[in-house]
């Protein structure tokens, strides 16, 4: 059980985004609960460590998450604040995650300084990203781009443009907006085109079990529709036994008491994209995603996930 007279730990990354996420969750809190002193315990991931490997090579699921949850577990932290679509869909053991907050911006979004959109880039052209869900769908639209894996935070990968002579990068349109940089955003990319990462733009609050003090504290970040959504879109990666760096990719919205959703499966090359639709009830979120997956599976997803993982994809 926490105690009443210390500070609310907020454990985070140390990535200029991480701690803008932070900071907006400890302004609110404290705004919320005047009186209430707030802490950032500033920690380094294994994902942080290791730069000089695209991330499907690192394999392994929790890079950005296993030592932040590792504090909260050990009582070094009360709160997490984490980029939800890094949050591994296995919790461990003792945690939960109490909170989502408003969504932000879902979208891919297209950096260039040449280049208005994604059906501009001239032939060959070299593009940026980590993401192999990017990279699936961006082949599968132009399979005559060069994709160049990189890493790093939101304006080490805009740098790349220049040091690595590459017509754009694509980001999170979120990640760009939350740090001031939506006037460097070239095009929002559509869903259509580039369907984001499951829980892409949304924020996860992770407290202990047993806290529940903290747990009471955080209840002001329930946000429905963004809670239902990222149930039925974290339900179909969990069938799908993905992390965030297979090409998997999915998005859900609630309107009218009814949630869809929209999932993908695709090949790292393009050449196969199993992309289906689902709906149901509000309160069946979790059934719409896994029912989802199962289709996907079918159609040929599991066949493409094999591959991926033949290949010494992330596990």
């Amino acid at each position: 059980m926490a105690r009443t007279d210390r500070p609310l730990r907020i454990a985070t990354r140390k990535s200029a985004l991480a701690l803008w996420q932070a900071n907006y969750v400890k302004a609110e809190l404290e705004k919320a609960h005047p009186g209430l002193a707030v802490e950032l315990v500033p920690i380094v991931t294994t994902g942080d460590k290791i730069l000089d490997v695209p991330l499907a090579k690192v394999g392994g699921k929790g890079l950005f998450t296993k030592e932040i949850e590792q504090a909260l577990v050990e009582g070094r932290a009360d709160l997490a604040v984490h980029s939800m679509k890094d949050v591994p869909t296995q919790r461990a053991p003792g945690l939960v995650l109490a909170g989502t907050g408003v969504r932000e911006d879902v979208r891919d979004a297209f950096v260039s300084r040449r280049v208005g959109s994604v059906d501009t880039l001239p032939p060959g052209a070299k593009v940026g990203t980590s993401s192999l869900r990017r990279q699936a769908q961006l082949l599968h639209l132009r399979p005559d781009l060069q994709i160049v894996s990189i890493r790093g935070n939101v304006e080490t990968r805009m740098r790349k443009i220049e040091e690595l002579g590459l017509e754009g990068v694509i980001l999170a349109a979120a990640g760009l907006r939350r740090l001031g940089f939506a006037e460097r955003i070239t095009q929002y990319i559509p869903a259509s085109v580039s369907l984001p990462a499951i829980a892409q733009g949304s924020l996860g609050l992770e407290a202990r079990l047993d806290d529940a003090l903290t747990l009471e504290r955080i209840a002001i970040f329930h946000h429905e529709p963004t809670q239902v959504a990222v149930t039925a879109e974290r339900a179909f990666l969990a069938r799908l036994e993905g992390g965030c760096q297979v090409p998997i990719a999915g998005l859900a919205t609630l309107e009218g008491g009814r949630v869809t959703m929209e999932g993908l499966v695709g090949s790292v090359d393009g050449k196969r994209i199993i992309r289906d639709r689902g709906e149901g009830p509000k309160e069946q979120a979790e059934a719409v995603g896994r029912e989802l997956a199962e289709r996907i599976l079918d159609a040929g997803g599991r066949a493409i996930l094999a591959e991926v993982y033949q290949t010494g994809g992330p596990r």
